[in-house]
């Protein structure tokens, strides 16, 4: 278990290195017969990046005791899923990415097809690895993980914010260009980034046994990050240069995106930025010093520079 007052830095890193390696060995086990598509998955899945939303179920679940170890086939999960969105985002019908992570994104190193298979992979791996007995002894536990995780990224939660904000670019042919308000721009944002952010919290929460009180007080931590991360990378898409960010920068206006920064303008959502981040850190409270690497966690979402 990771103490409290190691760096964030190192803590990032030491999950992410976790991870990796527990996605590799997942992808090596799961009998795939085509040694491109295996390539595909590993190039999508294990090219870089900071593993955020694994690092928050393993230090979730630490406030309730359970070890790193424990809590690595949920955390691996979790990013499997996130790491197929990726891959789906930037093919050319969603945003048409070339690079992602400063690699040339999955299906410009292979090609379409490989690229939307290589995501449906990762994705059913995620369930695969939930539903092992290695995710946790009782089945119940596993279960729960197995609902939570699929609402999050399913069409009530990840799934359908991509498809309003899609909607919000006017890519639908009759449906016009929405103009939407802060209300609506929450909600997309809260499904389409927010979810899975929130599925970490939960599932930190459902391996420690939380109790209702401590599952709402991160579920509001989780809502808060949320709302943060998809500000800080509105604002790195306006600020931000691709060499720094590790993907192209400027999209959000080309597409006619709806974004914070468009309503409340650069300095309106750096404010909006610093008051979640305080909002975050007020609903770990509880949890004394045994949140301090999620209070930091929240600071670096909304300083991160890629």
């Amino acid at each position: 278990m990771t103490p409290p007052d190691t760096p964030l830095p190192e803590a990032l890193a030491r999950a992410a290195d976790e991870v990796g390696h527990s996605i590799d060995r997942a992808i090596a086990g799961a009998g795939i017969p085509s040694a491109r598509l295996a390539a595909a998955m590993r190039h999508g899945a294990l090219n870089g990046g900071k593993r955020l939303r694994p690092f928050l179920v393993i230090q979730c679940a630490a406030l309730f005791g359970v070890g790193a170890a424990q809590a690595l086939p949920a955390a691996t999960a979790l990013e499997c899923v996130h790491c197929y969105s990726l891959v789906h985002d930037d093919l050319p019908a969603m945003d048409d990415d070339d690079l992602r992570r400063g690699q040339p994104t999955v299906h410009r190193a292979y090609d379409e097809a490989t690229a939307i298979l290589a995501g449906d992979a990762l994705l059913t791996l995620a369930f695969e690895i939930l539903a092992g007995e290695a995710t946790h002894p009782d089945p119940a536990v596993r279960m729960a993980l197995v609902a939570s995780l699929a609402r999050a990224a399913g069409g009530g939660g990840m799934v359908g914010g991509q498809m309003l904000d899609l909607a919000a670019e006017g890519r639908f042919e009759g449906d016009g260009r929405p103009r939407l308000d802060a209300d609506a721009i929450m909600h997309l944002q809260a499904l389409k980034t927010g979810a899975l952010l929130r599925h970490a919290c939960e599932a930190g929460a459902l391996l420690g046994g939380a109790s209702p009180a401590e599952k709402a007080a991160l579920d509001t931590y989780a809502r808060a990050i949320g709302r943060a991360f998809q500000i800080a990378d509105d604002l790195l898409d306006v600020e931000g240069d691709a060499g720094t960010v590790g993907k192209a920068v400027g999209k959000d206006a080309d597409a006619g995106k709806a974004t914070f920064v468009e309503l409340l303008g650069i300095e309106g959502a750096r404010t909006e930025l610093a008051r979640l981040v305080e909002e975050a850190t007020a609903a770990l409270a509880g949890f004394g010093s045994k949140a301090t690497l999620l209070a930091e966690a929240a600071r670096f979402i909304a300083e991160r520079r890629n």
